[in-house]
Parts: C-alpha cells; structure tokens; sequence
C-alpha cells in the first residue's frame, strides 16, 4: 500500500541516482531504419559557471526537460547535450575576490599564469555548482557529453574559427567605440550594462564663436511660433551631462533645417579651457526642439557623436585613459592641471571653473539613465580603443534570409520581429576583451608590430618568416574573445567540430533551441551567423522556442533589493521539484510569468491529488491485470475514461510538439483532475461496492489501466512523483520492464473514443454539475438533501434517469428522484441535456433571508465595479499606472461583473418561488 504522502526529500534524489544509473540519458542506439526524423537534439544554454539556479534557469529547462523527455518515450533518440559557459568577467570577479579574502597578492601582482591556474583550482572546486543544482531539477540531460567553453575541444574550435573569419576578411582589428568598464580595465557588451537612472544635471555652456563672428538669435515668439525680437550673440549654446568630455569636443552639430543657426554651419568655435578651434556642423541628430538646438560633438567618448563625426569628417581625441582619468594624450592641448584627475572630479573642476570665468550659463537638475557595469557597478564610459571585430553585416546575410525562409522558425512567432530588427540594423561585433579568463585571441605581433593570426605560435612563427630572415620574438595578444564568441559556436563546437563526428551526422542540425527573448540578439542571433558559416549553409535549430520573463506575482521583476525573489532551490527543499516544474509549464504561455509561492502550493495539491487517487485505486484493489486489453470494455463508464484518455493525450501530445507548454500542462490538469478524479472514481465508487463481480473487475483492470497510461502522459511535465507510483504500483500485477522513464509514450486508437459513451457519461455529469452548482447558488446545507424531479422527459431521458438513478441521488446529494408532468410548487428549475429538472427548496431554505444575501452580495459587488469603472475612467490613472496594475483592475472589473451576473441569476430563480 501507498503511503500517506508523497515525500519529495527522500524520493527525489534516490529516483535521479536511479534515471542516471540507467544510462537512460543517453540517446538510445541508432538503428538501421532510423531516419532524420527519429533522432531529436536540444543543446542547453550553457548557464554561467559561477551561478547558481535561479528562477528563470528552472523555467527554461523545465522545458527542456518536457520536450527531452516526451521524445524520448515517443522512441526517438534523444540527445540533450549540456554545459557550462566559462563567464570571462564574472569568473575573473569570483576568483579575484577570493583571492583578496584570503589575503593574497593581486591578480596583476600574481601574473597571468599563476592567475589562470587559480581560476582552474577555483573551478574544479566550486564550477560544477549549477550543474548538480539541474539534476535536483530533474533535468535528463546526458551528462556523459557535458562540455565547457573553455575545455580543449572548443578551445580548437574557437582557434579554428577565429582563423578562418580573419582569412575570410570577416575578423579584422579597428579603433572604435566601445562600452569601457574602467574597474575591470576592458570592453564589455550591450547585455553586461545596466541603465540607472541617477539624479544629474544639464549644465548649459555658452562656446564663443570665432573670429569675430556673431548672429541674431530669437528671444520672442507669436502665437504661431514665429520669431519676433532678437539679440545679437557671439556664442552658441550647448548643453551636457558630462561636463568632462568637454576637453574632447571637436565640433558642435545643429540641424540642417534649423534658422537659427543656418549661417553659422562652416563657422567655428573657440573650445574654452583648451583654445581650440571646433567647426559648426550641420547633422539631423540635433534636435531643434530640445534645449538650444546645437550638440557638443566629442566622437571618442559617445556613441552617438562618433557616428556625427564620421558623418563629418571630426577627429575622435579620446582625452581620458583606461582607468577613466583626463589625458592628453591625444592631445596637448588638454592643460597640464587636469592630467591624471578622475573624470569625476574633472567635472567638478571644469564646472568651476565655467561659472568662475562666465561660460556657464545654466545649471538644469534632472534624473537620467546612465549605464553601469553590472558586475563592477561603476559608471560605463564610451571609449576609443583597439579592439578586434567581426564583420557583422556579411555574417548576417545568410541569418537573416534562413528564418524569412522559414529554415529556422520562432515560437511565438511574434519574436522574428526582434531577430529582424537587430540583424538588419547590425553594427560590427567587437569581440575582444582586455581580461585574463577566457580564449586567448590567436594573434602574435612581430617586433615591427606585423600581426600573424594562426591556430598556434608554432603557424604564427612560420608566417614571420616570410617578414624576418631569422626567427624574431612573437608576442600573443594579451586579449581573450568576448564570451558569446564561443558560445555562438555552441551547437555544433559541443558535437565534436571541426571533426566529422557521428554526434553532428545523427543530431546536427539541433530540433530546438529554448531560450530568453533577452538574447536573440546577444545569442540566437550569432549562433545562427557562425552555424550557417562554418556547417555549409545549414541551420542550427530548426525551432527557436521563446520562454517568458519570471515575474513576482504582482508582475514586478524579482530582485534581492525588493525582496521579492523566488529562489527554486527553497521551493524544491521545501515542496518538491515537481511542483515548480508543473508551475513553470502551465504559466510558461505568457511573456510575462506572475509567480507566488502560493500558486505552487496550488500545484503540489495537484500532485498530492493524484497520489491520493492512486491509493484509493489500492484500497479498492484495483491492480494491473495481465492481457488486460482496454478496447474490450462493455461498462459505460470504463468506455468513457477510455475515450476522455485518448482526447487527453491528443491534446498533450499536439501542445508539446508546438512548443505550447501551458496547454499541454492544463490538459493533463484537466483531465486528472477533473475527469479522472472527480468523476470517474466518483462514478466507479458505486462499481467497486457493487455485487456485480464482471463489472467490478472490469472497472478494477481500467483503473489500473488508466493510472498508467495517465503516469506516461504526466510524466514529462512531473517526472518524480510519477516515477515513484510507477514502481510502487508496479509491486502488484505483472512485472515492470523497468523505470517509467523508459517507457513508450501511449498509442492510443481513435476508435477509443467512444459517442455512446461520452454522450451517456456527458449527459451525467452536466448534471450534477448543475445540480451543485446551484445549490452552491442557492446557499442550501451541504447536509440537506432536497428532492430532484424531472419534467415530461422524453423517453431516452426517462431511460437515462432509471440506469442512473442511484448515482443522481448519491452524487446530487438529493432525497428523491421522480417523474412528474410539471414542476413541483417551491421547486427552482434548470435546464440541463434538453430536459428541464427541479430542485425542491421550499422549507430547505429560508427565502426571505436568502433573498437578502443575494441583494447584499449584488450591492457589494455594484460597489467594486463603481469603483474599478471610475479609476479606469480616469485618463490620468491609464496612462501613469504600470500596465500590470491596469490590467489587474480590468481583471477585477470582469471578475466583478461575472460574480454580479450569477447572483442575479440567483435571485430571479429565487423570485420564482
């Protein structure tokens, strides 16, 4: 006999060590008559090494999981291959830290080398965190196969194709903007810079014109805009946030429609501080309408002035150094005062100095978004710096013409919208970045600063060569490759390329790709552009399926600082993993996913509910049967749940294929729940209690039946409560062939389905359903059992009543079933499979008091929708409120008017007494 409850602590980490030990993991082997379609392959997105499991890791590789899983039992030979990605920044942050804890010298005291084996210690010791955090998840990936971003068979991987795109002309060296982190001394990526916003300032700077030169300015307006009084100035206006890249300008933009400035373009200003002369260029970027109109162009230290000043042809000085301090480096001009001084305190020195000499002209408070380095939190500075680069653009191409083929497809397919979007507006990849961590760039410089690209030093050497008469020291670029260089080389790089391996003959290209809409581009995107490159044209993934953003259950993003986190692992200790996965599942449909502990405890009834049917099946002895055979059945009921279980796993079978995780999850709900549960053991009480032994034993074997074959359909989605009934039901009947994971997914004929049957079943359960939902309605004791007739039913209505008589008058909680030619006097009627049925109430109910419940509960209910109608009628609460919290009201409203429209529903039935 089952015991009370499932217990999740002890079950799950047995039931994993037993799915592992199995070798189950592992695609199966191939068979002679295997095709392309009989393999299916899923490559994990590699979580960074430092991490730890997070809500938003326990989403994405449920999903995974589900789709592993499900093809697996369909026969498939399933790879799921996993990994971690070696996460330059953030790992080099770990171990420098460490190092400081313990009190050790620093990474630049310690030298590259020692550091490098530091980080490998570091790794060995704490790296395989997340991995054994995913098996607790219950992920079936084939652990056999877990590759690294930085082990020696991607590392020859990345070597070779870092060679190849520099051969291509694809890969070449540049000075050009980049995102500067000057904690962490080198360029990071789009995705690793935080918008904050902070409390700053305009400071509004007047720039003397030069040569003499002055302009009549407007300073009145009429009605219609047009300039009235003027002044004569000898000074534009501009205005910045970053008072110290001032040193920088060479050149102030203004637009070219502007008449305000039209006969200044050509002219020059006198740049204060340094002397120099900075023309007056004309460039759509300035906006007429903000602030003075004019732009203060500093190219090495904007993004948007770099693109200006190419436009027009304006040097880029960078006037600060790696370390964010002023230099002039670039430029002698800078004074020698400001040499060595921190940006920060550049700024305040240059606004003094603007107010002491009379060029400041105002100071304009604001709150701005200024980008930081998420890992060091320091202010991010666009700076101008040699990097390497991928020619982003010609990689694109091929990218972008696979998914509008539709090659590669997106789930929802919404999403392409983004993909389009980055890949037609792509900008030159810069994949160099100045730490210790990750691959080292293949780049060797001769002593003359020739560059030689090869896949070792010994290839670089023989190319120095043909420049050198001798053999000549080589020096490796200090650089390593951006970490999603590696990563975009993850779905074939992971299956042995450049070799010809049998894993890329059988599994390349991938099935599907689970990931984040946050990195389509970062990801998805580069993936597609390496895949197509370097595996003659084809396609990594087949499907790129979209999961949304965990969200708190208010629809605010989960952050330690708002205490507002769920963190998977607590919710695993404390209710289990299949709980979370089945949350995970049914809300995955959303973009947006609303959580809260409470809708996972909603979850882990579901489950309990399922145990417990398992062991109600146990007392009633309800035990596999040998040769059972379910398309044998002659009892109504048995042909029923047979056909409800076909439809169900049409429905699951249908939603996981496409991607759509929520129908598959709300169908095994429905059905386990619902149908099986509160009905079919329901209707099978009466069976189990019955003298008829044929039908008791049919009734017994379809149970049985039926548990099983709903274990397999549950399975994917809850995978270790499942696991544990089948081999505790599996100790009575016909031996097990082994661990359900292994089993195959239900075939299940369509000549299961049975009309008869459903309609006859149907018929019951509208029923009574109807029956308690209006007892609900009508407030009567769950101990009263009031009378329940039937008017002038027709004759297979009459024939329906008389097979089912005891199950109305048991499961209708009613006293009696009649017959009658009208409805009774006090009765309350329904209509219900074509017939019209009363319920007698009279004397059960007090009408006088149920009425005034009825009209109290209508008030309170016309009171919230009063007051949701006028805050959704106030423009200014529409338009300010967050989208959550007008869509939260909406939700109230139409859940207020529903519950208004029954109780009126309620009362009416009511008046007719």
């Amino acid at each position: 006999m089952l015991e009370k409850t499932f217990d999740p602590k002890a079950a799950e980490p047995r039931i994993y060590a037993q799915w592992e030990d199995s070798g189950l993991f592992a695609p199966r082997a191939a068979k002679p008559t295997d095709g392309a379609a009989d393999a299916y392959s899923i490559v994990i997105p590699p979580p960074n090494v430092t991490g730890s499991l997070h809500i938003g890791h326990a989403l994405n590789n449920t999903l995974q999981d589900i789709l592993a899983r499900y093809h697996r039992m369909k026969g498939k030979a399933v790879l799921w291959l996993p990994g971690t990605d070696h996460a330059g920044i953030a790992t080099q942050m770990v171990v420098e830290r460490k190092l400081a804890a313990e009190g050790n010298i620093g990474r630049r005291d310690l030298g590259r080398d020692a550091f490098i084996e530091k980080v490998w210690e570091w790794k060995a010791e704490s790296g395989g965190t997340i991995v054994r955090q995913l098996r607790r998840l219950g992920s079936s990936c084939d652990w056999s196969r877990e590759r690294f971003t930085l082990d020696e068979g991607l590392n020859a991987a990345v070597r070779k194709v870092f060679v190849q795109l520099h051969k291509d002309g694809l890969i070449y060296r540049d000075k050009r903007l980049v995102n500067w982190d000057p904690h962490f001394q080198t360029a990071i990526s789009d995705l690793e810079v935080e918008q904050k916003e902070v409390d700053g300032a305009y400071w509004h700077f007047a720039y003397r014109l030069s040569d003499g030169v002055t302009y009549q300015h407007p300073v009145a307006f009429d009605e219609d805009g047009k300039a009235t009084e003027f002044e004569t100035r000898h000074f534009i206006v501009v205005a910045t946030t970053r008072p110290e890249t001032m040193l920088g300008d060479t050149g102030v933009a203004v637009h070219p429609e502007d008449e305000r400035y039209k006969g200044l373009v050509g002219r020059f200003v006198t740049l204060p501080i340094t002397g120099r002369r900075i023309p007056i260029v004309a460039d759509d970027y300035a906006d007429p309408t903000k602030g003075s109109g004019a732009v203060k162009i500093t190219p090495a230290h904007d993004f948007n002035d770099f693109g200006v000043g190419k436009r027009a042809g304006l040097e880029a000085l960078n006037v600060m150094d790696a370390f964010g301090r002023i230099t002039a480096a670039d430029t002698p001009d800078v004074p020698a005062e400001y040499e060595g001084m921190d940006r920060f305190a550049a700024r305040k020195a240059i606004v003094a100095r603007a107010e002491e000499e009379g060029w400041l002209r105002e100071i304009e408070k604001t709150r701005h978004m200024v980008p930081h380095g998420d890992r060091s939190g320091v202010v991010i500075e666009p700076w101008m710096t040699d990097q390497w680069y991928v020619d982003a653009k010609v990689m694109a191409q091929p990218a972008l013409k696979a998914v509008e083929d539709g090659a590669t497809v997106f789930e929802p397919k919404s999403y392409e919208k983004i993909y389009f979007e980055w890949l037609r507006n792509i900008e030159p990849w810069c994949i160099s970045r100045q730490l210790w961590w990750g691959h080292r760039i293949p780049a060797w410089y001769g002593p003359n600063g020739e560059i030689y690209v090869a896949e070792t030093e010994e290839d670089a050497r023989e190319q120095a060569l043909s420049d050198y008469d001798s053999e000549v020291v080589l020096t490796q670029d200090e650089d390593v490759l951006d970490t999603w260089f590696s990563s975009a080389l993850w779905p074939f790089s992971t299956m042995g390329w450049p070799e010809k391996t049998e894993d890329l003959e059988r599994f390349y290209p991938t099935s599907d790709l689970v990931t984040a809409a946050d990195i389509i581009f970062f990801w998805v995107a580069r993936m597609m552009m390496m895949g197509m490159h370097f595996m003659d044209g084809e396609v990594p993934f087949k499907r790129v399926i979209i999961n949304g953003l965990v969200r708190d259950e208010k629809g605010q993003k989960m952050s330690k600082s708002k205490g507002n986190v769920i963190d998977p692992l607590n919710i695993i200790d404390e209710l289990g993993a299949d709980p979370l996965r089945f949350t995970m599942a049914i809300l995955s449909g959303t973009r947006d996913i609303k959580l809260s502990k409470q809708r996972i405890e909603g979850y882990r009834n579901f489950g309990t509910k399922l145990w417990n049917a398992a062991r109600f099946s146990q007392m009633n002895e309800a035990r596999r049967v040998e040769g059972f055979d379910p398309a044998t059945v002659q009892q109504t009921i048995n042909r029923w749940i047979r056909g409800e279980l076909t439809k169900a796993e049409r429905q699951v079978s249908d939603a996981i294929e496409g991607g759509r995780f929520d129908d598959a999850a709300g169908a095994l709900y429905r059905f386990i729940w619902n149908v099986f549960c509160d009905w079919y053991l329901e209707l099978a009480k009466p069976v189990f209690n019955g003298a008829d032994e044929a039908a008791k034993a049919e009734t017994r074997a379809m149970t049985a039946w039926t548990i099983d074959q709903t274990l397999k359909l549950l399975h994917p989605v809850m995978p270790y409560i499942t696991e544990e009934l089948w081999a505790e039901l599996g100790k009575e009947g016909p031996a097990r062939n082994g661990l359900l994971m292994g089993e195959t997914w239900p075939v299940l004929p369509d000549a299961f389905v049975d009309a008869s049957a459903e309609a006859e079943i149907g018929w019951l359960v509208d029923l009574i359903g109807e029956i308690r939902a209006l007892r609900a309605e009508m407030n009567v004791p769950p101990s009263a059992k009031p009378p329940l007739a039937f008017v002038a039913p027709d004759a297979p209505t009459a024939e329906r009543i008389a097979r089912h008589r005891d199950l109305i008058l048991t499961l209708g909680r009613v006293s009696e079933l009649a017959v009658a030619e009208a409805a009774p006097a006090g009765a309350v009627t329904f209509v219900s499979g074509g017939a019209t049925v009363a319920l007698s109430l009279a004397g059960i109910i007090d009408l006088a008091a149920e009425r005034a419940r009825l009209e109290k509960e209508i008030a309170s209910f016309d009171s919230d929708i009063g007051h949701v109608n006028k805050k959704l009628g106030n423009p200014n609460f529409v338009s300010r409120a967050a989208p959550e919290v007008v869509d939260e009201q909406r939700a109230k409203l139409a859940e207020a008017e529903e519950g208004k429209a029954r109780l009126q529903a309620a009362l009416k039935r009511l008046e007719s007494l």
